[in-house]
């Protein structure tokens, strides 16, 4: 696909010229053009994920981490199976927020020692489920741990937890803020000695804890300092642990720039802290290991999100392309999955034009909602030409309503 080692560090304004072409001025994906890529996979509507940035952005994180720390991909970042099953190789863990996630998980072929359960309100289904595979659950509550405690003891199969801890600070630059103040995430870390205690009593196998502020952090002292005061509060507990933790997952947040203007995460920073952090693990607690858990971060990047133009319509003076996909399947490129201010993702025609216009791309739903992109500047395009949206490896198909006005499902394909 793309020079994944410089392409995948550009600003967002920079990432429509930085995908590849080939000479005729069509976007290329796995080395083909992308109307070939598109007829491979039958069509538009289609999520394409290149594979080879895949490999490279996790090759860029090996190369920058301690070989004690662990990677593990947050599989809620990009169900896909073909998808998940290329990143069993890859990655040393799995972490998964449903039954169904873990499901997906077993059938890649990671081990269930290396598979972590992580979510608020787990089912008792999902916990029994949990626990016959033998994955490590995140216990995000009293009830929970208490839960898990029964089974272990009638089955005589102890669960392995860990707690995942409420913490007492934001990060406040993240997109979305996972602790601090009231959370549904977690337990609060003023009540994590006595559910230590409850575990010394219990049949439970303590391995550790997750400890995560939040995602899509493009500032790396946040990551840094929310990292070191998680650590910190780890260490003000070692003497009320029953056991030294296995493990220290330390959760991801690595952002991705998607509007104009953001910048590129100092990936080198928050690394460099992280590798620190491992020494003095080993120090504090011989044999703990460090995990950090990433999911937008290793596949946003990498995916592209394509439809089709089916009708220019000048409405006053205005251009509107409207286009056969649409926020039903691409929730968050319209703005409408967390943004507070709604802003353009980056996105391009599929080939190059003689003419640039300027136009807003809008998909076939009833609802003003339904606007992929406001105002942007591309090449002029007509009816069949392929519009793409870039940065859709990450919360694409699996995080939109599908079923909304009942439109036909978007395909999906690793190239």
């Amino acid at each position: 696909m793309m020079d994944t080692t410089s392409t995948l560090q550009q600003d967002t304004a920079d990432v429509a010229q930085a995908w590849p072409r080939n000479r005729d001025g069509d976007l290329l994906i796995g080395g083909m053009p992308l109307s070939q890529a598109v007829s491979r996979v039958g069509g538009t509507p289609c999520y394409l994920y290149d594979r080879a940035a895949i490999e490279a952005r996790v090759a860029q994180l090996r190369s920058l981490l301690s070989d004690r720390i662990e990677l593990h991909y947050a599989v809620k970042a990009n169900p896909m199976p073909a998808l998940v099953c290329h990143l069993a190789r890859l990655v040393d863990g799995f972490d998964v927020a449903s039954a169904i996630e873990l499901g997906v998980a077993l059938d890649a072929g990671m081990s269930p020692k290396q598979i972590s359960f992580a979510g608020p309100g787990k089912k008792e289904a999902e916990l029994m489920q949990g626990l016959a595979s033998g994955v490590l659950f995140n216990v995000e509550s009293a009830r929970e741990l208490r839960a898990l405690a029964s089974m272990s003891e009638a089955t005589g199969h102890p669960a392995r937890v860990a707690l995942r801890v409420n913490l007492p600070f934001e990060a406040k630059s993240s997109s979305m803020k996972m602790s601090g103040g009231p959370r549904q995430f977690g337990i609060d870390s003023e009540l994590i000695p006595a559910m230590l205690s409850e575990i010394k009593s219990s049949h439970l196998q303590f391995e550790g804890f997750h400890l995560f502020a939040g995602s899509q952090n493009l500032r790396a002292q946040t990551l840094v300092d929310a990292q070191s005061r998680s650590y910190e509060l780890v260490m003000s507990w070692l003497d009320q642990m029953p056991q030294a933790p296995r493990i220290l997952n330390l959760g991801g947040g690595f952002g991705i720039p998607y509007a104009p203007g953001d910048k590129v995460l100092d990936l080198a920073s928050v690394t460099d802290h992280l590798n620190a952090l491992s020494e003095r693990l080993e120090r504090d607690i011989p044999g703990a290991r460090i995990a950090i858990e990433l999911g937008r971060f290793i596949v946003g990047e990498a995916g592209l999100y394509v439809s089709s133009v089916i009708e220019r319509k000048l409405s006053r003076g205005h251009t509107f392309l409207i286009v056969d996909g649409g926020m039903h399947q691409h929730l968050a490129a319209s703005g409408n999955f967390g943004q507070c201010i709604r802003k353009n993702y980056p996105v391009a025609m599929g080939h190059r034009g003689r003419e640039k216009e300027m136009a807003s791309v809008v998909g076939p739903l009833c609802t003003p909602l339904d606007l992929l992109a406001d105002r942007v500047e591309m090449d002029r395009a007509e009816e069949g030409d392929l519009f793409v949206v870039f940065q859709s490896g990450a919360y694409g198909r699996s995080a939109s309503p599908r079923d909304f006005l009942s439109h036909p499902d978007v395909r999906e394909a690793l190239i």
